[in-house]
């Protein structure tokens, strides 16, 4: 491969305290190294005036999969231009592809390098739909990707957890039955959305709080919550529970974020898209902010992580596993139409179309919650830069973002021209708070690979992949990080100037944590009663894997020292 040198520019880069240095950085065969002093390079460019980071890693965005294909075909207008398809891109390297709120597979690649992004991780995959969910992400060209394998509504998983009674004795075989699905699914790690909630809904239950009974299985989400997380703690896998909580949307939802916390009782957790679930119920309204009390119990609680899944203004449509909570929200639909669908006992699936708008008085508070929250979590490691693609807007809008995270002036303009009620009152103003590039590149880079214990990416040492992003300095921060000079994938340009200049296949990344095999003495069970896949050809082999991935590279990361055997 081609060896590469980056000379004199202001190297960001969290991991190694290296901020504010300007310092040369060197690749060969697709690895960073140590520049020798007189080594020649293949390629050397002038970084002056510019800034280097690590390639971006989102860490949760809803890229592949079922509802992904289901909200490309209920927002066919996403793909047009008034009554004409999207014309074709001019780029020759690129295919056709387009839209915005639901683009496709290859846009998606394409709009993610252009703003140097290399890494994007699926939140929300079923187990029974694994290959196909593999297959779109390998149909996304460039990035590296990976999925969390959702867990905690299946009816096997609380059938063995009503079983095992209060004293969870049966906790070994749902260890080893989450083991399994990880390795099976080859999934980076676990999701619980709405903890027993979608399969409760199927039970014509429409709330679930984290200490209420499921109607049918007597269990709580408290039960579900903290024995997925210890399983995970136990298999060493290294992404912690990655949390969707009970009551999303909900006003007065703090208390059960609060009431979820607690049942961890310490262990580690991810609590995604957050924004959505900081929600008092305060003023004449009963729909207040909660970021405060929100980051409060962040800042106590060291072994919590979170993503903000921060609200943009605009069309998007919501997808989401919580058929609960879409059910409820359908009704607010923009335009009128949705999809919601159950998948062989095992998750849910809702797909609503929503518009957010300046001027509601809602959807104005969510915008300055999701902000407050970024703005008062005081460690940045504990914090990751998303919208929740497509869910709080797309993920193009990420530049935006971190102007408005940025910049304290630009900010006070925005929410100046918020429905008024909110504007005046809004504890947002009185917030002075702006993030430095050294926090921006935590929460894009440093910090998901350090949750997902992806030890060489988010940096740029000695030994690390080679994916970097060159940004010219700029201080308006959205035209910096909305288009970076050069974009580099294991040391191949594959962007400059916001052009698409190569498209290599990424890789996968995913665990396989050990497990006891007598567990599949009850899974063959359970598969062949409710599975409509014979049980034999559930689990995805290493080989299938990259066929399923035209052919990418194998990431696996290894669970860390002192899992449970």
């Amino acid at each position: 491969m081609n060896s590469l040198l980056l000379r004199g520019g202001l190297v960001v880069d969290p991991v190694h305290h290296a901020t504010g240095q300007r310092r040369d950085v060197a690749v060969r065969d697709g690895r960073i190294v140590a520049p020798m002093a007189g080594e020649p390079f293949d390629d050397e460019i002038d970084a002056t005036g510019c800034v280097v980071m690590a390639g971006g890693i989102d860490m949760h965005t809803h890229i592949g999969g079922g509802k992904v294909n289901l909200a490309r075909m209920l927002m066919a207008e996403d793909h047009r231009s008034g009554a004409n398809p999207i014309a074709p891109p001019g780029n020759p390297l690129e295919l056709a592809s387009c839209g915005s709120c639901a683009p496709g597979t290859l846009a998606t690649g394409y709009r993610y390098v252009e703003m140097g992004y290399t890494s994007a991780f699926e939140p929300a995959m079923v187990p029974s739909n694994a290959r196909h969910a593999h297959m779109e992400m390998g149909d996304v060209p460039i990035l590296d990707h990976g999925a969390y394998v959702m867990l905690g509504n299946d009816e096997l998983f609380l059938q063995l957890l009503a079983e095992g009674g209060p004293q969870g004795s049966n906790f070994s075989q749902l260890r080893d039955y989450t083991a399994w699905t990880i390795g099976a699914s080859k999934a980076m790690g676990v999701k619980v959305v709405n903890p027993g909630g979608i399969s409760a809904f199927k039970f014509n239950q429409r709330k679930l709080d984290v200490n209420e009974p499921h109607v049918h299985w007597q269990v709580t989400p408290r039960q579900v919550v903290h024995t997925l997380a210890r399983a995970l703690r136990e298999l060493g896998v290294p992404h912690p529970l990655h949390i969707h909580g009970s009551n999303l949307g909900v006003a007065g939802n703090i208390e059960s974020t609060l009431e979820t916390i607690a049942a961890l009782e310490g262990l580690p957790a991810h609590f995604t898209h957050i924004q959505f679930h900081a929600y008092g119920k305060e003023g004449p309204k009963k729909f207040s902010s909660a970021a405060v009390q929100l980051a409060e119990a962040v800042n106590a609680n060291p072994q919590i992580s979170i993503d903000v899944g921060q609200v943009m203004f605009g069309q998007t449509v919501t997808a989401s596993g919580d058929t609960m909570r879409q059910y409820a929200q359908s009704g607010l639909a923009n335009p009128r139409k949705w999809v919601g669908a159950d998948i062989e006992g095992m998750a849910g699936c809702g797909v609503v179309p929503f518009r957010y708008r300046e001027q509601s008085f809602v959807n104005a508070l969510q915008w300055t919650i999701g902000l407050e929250v970024f703005l008062l979590v005081r460690n940045p490691w504990q914090v990751v830069l998303t919208t929740d693609h497509p869910n709080g807007g797309p993920f193009t809008s990420y530049p935006h973002l971190i102007k408005l995270l940025m910049n304290r002036d630009f900010r006070n303009e925005q929410l100046a021209k918020l429905h008024p009620e909110v504007a005046a009152n809004s504890a947002l103003r009185s917030i002075t708070r702006e993030l430095s590039l050294d926090e921006i590149a935590v929460m894009t880079r440093a910090a998901p690979a350090r949750l997902l214990g992806l030890t060489d990416r988010g940096q740029l040492g000695v030994g690390a992949a080679a994916d970097i992003a060159v940004y010219r300095e700029d201080a308006d921060r959205e035209a910096m990080f909305r288009t970076p000079e050069h974009v580099f994938k294991d040391g191949t340009l594959v962007a400059r100037a916001g052009r698409v200049m190569a498209t290599p296949v990424g890789g996968t990344h995913f665990v396989e944590p050990g497990f006891d095999p007598a567990i599949e003495k009850t899974l063959r069970r359970h598969w062949q009663d409710h599975g409509a896949i014979r049980f034999d050809h559930v689990a995805i082999g290493r080989d299938e894997l990259c066929q399923c991935c035209n052919g990418g590279r194998l990431l696996p990361a290894a669970c860390f020292e002192g899992a449970a055997t």
